[in-house]
């Protein structure tokens, strides 16, 4: 991952995280046997945050239905793309990090939740039910998708594409890498949301709400 100055580290550094998300149903995403590979963002500066937010957090965690669908998708790429492979970005997430997240975004408070979820309600992802990816190549170079992750702008949204091709914003293969994405995670049960093309959630919001308990 990114170089990271002790100083940098979180107070929670020596927190077991696996003990901690399975207390409450997770399971770590295979990413042996699967055709996955993980790079959380918050464990690394490269991220709007610009510093480490998880501490020794390097593995992606889900819910088990969750993660059903996306060893599924795995295998919808497969058998379609097998020339690509799904990268994880961020996966479960605690709401005491989406309060920080939700602290710091630099973005007007009136439009903060299209693209940060309210830590008062609770993200999708702090119950396990939401994973954020892209596609790379077999050497595990990200495929171009015109933006890179938590890109907070329209060019980043995914409802109105063939409008930002015609203004130059997007181009085709972008939007191509975008849909082969979408395919292969709606394919398998997963919903997307408009403002991020990263997005997929495995359950709505009542769902995941009514089913599962959020981490806190």
């Amino acid at each position: 991952m990114f170089g990271i100055s002790c100083s940098d580290k979180p107070k929670e550094k020596k927190l077991d995280w696996g003990s901690e998300y399975k207390k409450q149903g997770l399971v770590l995403v295979d990413t042996k046997t699967a055709n996955i590979s993980v790079d959380l963002r918050y464990s690394g500066n490269n991220n709007f945050v610009g510093k480490d937010v998880y501490g020794t957090l390097e593995d992606a965690y889900l819910q088990v239905e969750a993660l059903e669908k996306l060893y599924l998708a795995t295998s919808f790429l497969k058998k379609d793309f097998p020339e690509y492979k799904i990268l994880i970005w961020d996966a479960a997430r605690p709401r005491r990090i989406q309060q920080l997240l939700w602290d710091v975004v630099d973005i007007p408070l009136s439009e903060r939740s299209k693209y940060v979820a309210n830590p008062a309600t609770g993200s999708i992802h702090n119950y396990g039910c939401a994973v954020d990816l892209t596609l790379t190549d077999l050497n595990g170079n990200p495929l171009d998708m015109g933006t890179d992750y938590d890109n907070f702008d329209e060019i980043a949204h995914i409802d109105e594409e063939e409008k930002l091709i015609s203004l130059g914003l997007l181009n085709s293969e972008q939007v191509r890498n975008r849909k082969v994405l979408r395919d292969v995670m709606t394919k398998a049960g997963f919903n997307t949301i408009t403002s991020e093309w990263w997005h997929f959630d495995a359950f709505s919001r009542e769902e995941t709400k009514s089913r599962f308990s959020i981490v806190e």
